[in-house]
């Protein structure tokens, strides 16, 4: 009987090594996010970085894992995310032009820029998701995302 519960608690101990091994492992990456083509030097970009299906479209900025936020210089921001678990993100930008931290609308569509990860347009049938704006984090990585004026 003392030998099972031997085999037994040696077994359970490599297992979570093994286990603990397989998770440290995995490297951290950095994703850094690039906004080129902004329509004026005013406000700030809002970056909002997302790792969970549904997440996406957030118009109130509630759903986000990370975010942080850039001065605009010579129509230009960036960022950098840092020390992320290899997986699954999707990233949306704001050009915050007076620094209110929310999407400004005119009658219905916003009057500032945004932007997704895997977007080039919006539309009526081209309509963000976090199912669409993913993508996969390996390695460190540096993303361009265009902002979209309406």
């Amino acid at each position: 009987m003392n030998n099972q519960i031997k085999i037994f608690v040696i077994g359970i101990l490599a297992l979570s090594y093994f286990s603990f091994q397989s998770n440290t492992n995995k490297k951290a990456a950095s994703i850094t996010v690039k906004v080129t083509d902004l329509k004026n030097s005013n406000g700030i970009v809002q970056f909002s970085l997302y790792n969970k299906d549904g997440s996406i479209p957030d118009e109130h900025f509630e759903k986000y894992l990370k975010q942080k936020t850039a001065k605009v210089v010579n129509k230009t921001a960036t960022i950098t995310f840092t020390d992320l678990p290899q997986g699954t993100y999707a990233i949306n930008i704001l050009h915050d032009e007076n620094e209110n931290k929310i999407v400004d609308k005119g009658m219905i569509l916003p009057i500032e820029g945004l932007g997704f990860s895997n977007f080039e347009s919006l539309n009526l049938f081209n309509r963000p998701s976090y199912k669409r704006a993913k993508f996969k984090l390996k390695s460190d990585t540096i993303i361009t995302i265009p902002t979209i004026y309406m």
